[in-house]
């Protein structure tokens, strides 16, 4: 029992929890920004309300909490935690 819990949280972590080497985004991240670019979210278009990408992401993508979503979409608009 003790080794396969280590196991399962070994993946959890490596899996989820810890940025990508190549590119340095939680898969969260990877899901946000896909279905914002599925809902034509850019820079020329009319804004979405963050209701609807979170809605989008939990509908499709990650079916779990909003509030992960939430977080995820306010710490990438910051730039001072997603500059390196």
């Amino acid at each position: 029992m003790k080794s396969s819990y280590m196991d399962y949280a070994m993946s959890v972590i490596i899996g989820r929890a810890l940025p990508d080497v190549r590119d340095g985004l939680k898969p969260v991240h990877r899901r946000v920004l896909f279905a914002m670019n599925e809902l034509g979210n850019t820079w020329n278009r009319p804004y979405k309300k963050s209701a609807r990408i979170v809605g989008d992401v939990i509908g499709k993508y990650h079916p779990h909490g909003d509030q992960a979503v939430y977080d995820t979409i306010v710490r990438m608009a910051q730039d001072f935690s997603m500059r390196y």
